[in-house]
């Protein structure tokens, strides 16, 4: 079993945005992290998803651990009628961020995963170095306000 943790950030909404994701398997450990020079909280947490998703090499079994009820909740509640609705929401307006949501369907298509929410902000190891690693992202943009 692989946990992941996985937390976006951005400064302004929209603004400069960065995201951090942490693979852990047993004593193993992976850091990934990433920047946009403009982009939404909502983004960069799904992106940060995505990305540690995309690292895997073969499926796996994982807890995944977001402070996001946003993706938590999209993807274990809300996808499923999106997609029966042609990504539509149920007051018939377009899915906010639809891209990132059918890259996300698509790359937890053979994993089995476990979707579980963390409090931000409160101590929980793996969510703060994560939530450390998207500043960090935005802190290395060129111009980023810290």
């Amino acid at each position: 079993m692989i946990d992941i943790y996985t937390d976006g950030a951005c400064r302004g909404n929209p603004g400069p945005g960065g995201w951090g994701a942490l693979l852990i398997l047993g004593e193993h450990e992976k850091e990934l992290s990433g920047a946009e020079a403009h982009t939404t909280n909502n983004r960069m947490e799904l992106t940060a998803v995505i990305r540690a998703l995309e690292a895997l090499k073969r499926p796996v079994a994982a807890r995944i651990y977001t402070d996001s009820q946003y993706v938590r909740r999209g993807i274990t509640e809300w996808l499923a009628s999106w997609k029966a609705r042609q990504w539509r929401t149920a007051d018939k307006r377009p899915v906010k961020n639809q891209d990132l949501w059918q890259r996300l369907d698509e790359v937890c298509r053979g994993h089995t995963l476990e979707w579980h929410w963390v409090p931000g902000h409160a101590g929980v190891p793996g969510n703060e170095r994560v939530d450390r690693l998207a500043n960090e992202a935005i802190d290395a943009l060129p111009g980023a306000l810290r």
